[in-house]
């Protein structure tokens, strides 16, 4: 190896793979609802500014809200791109980016009850997001159209 390609392959292991930034989640962005049988669920992303975006989620049959959350998507002290929920407005617990693409994105916490894993992906004019435990079990999903 010569001399320049040592030092540049030092300088990628000292730096590591780039972090990936809450603009490359901007595909989330916009207001999405799935509706079957009387039931619902709505979710709303802001779009990505300063490091942050912003989102809740609502559930419910009917005119009965049954569930809600507030949502919340920025770098965490590490750098690593945090997905950070709080069921029914309750404590926050976060969810570490661990795999992300131009239309999908992936963050677990293998210490939480359940989920342990959340997936969101965009497929066309659609938005899935997936809830399950970190080996794949218990999965949940729900598939979203724009508003």
């Amino acid at each position: 190896m010569t001399f320049l390609a040592t030092r540049l392959a030092l300088l990628l292991l000292a730096t590591g793979e780039p972090k990936v930034a809450v603009e490359d989640l901007g595909w989330m962005a916009g207001s999405w609802i799935t509706e079957s049988e009387g039931r619902w669920t709505e979710e709303e992303w802001t779009t990505p500014r300063g490091g942050v975006m912003l989102g809740h989620s609502r559930s419910g049959r009917g005119e009965t809200l049954r569930a809600f959350e507030f949502l919340q998507l920025q770098a965490g002290t590490d750098g690593v791109l945090a997905y950070i929920a709080r069921p029914q407005g309750g404590a926050p617990v976060a969810f570490g980016l661990v795999q992300q693409d131009a239309a999908s994105a992936t963050f677990e916490n293998a210490a939480h009850d359940y989920p342990q894993r959340i997936r969101y992906e965009r497929i066309g004019a659609v938005m899935k997001a997936t809830i399950s435990r970190i080996d794949g079990s218990g999965a949940r999903s729900w598939v979203y159209r724009r508003r």
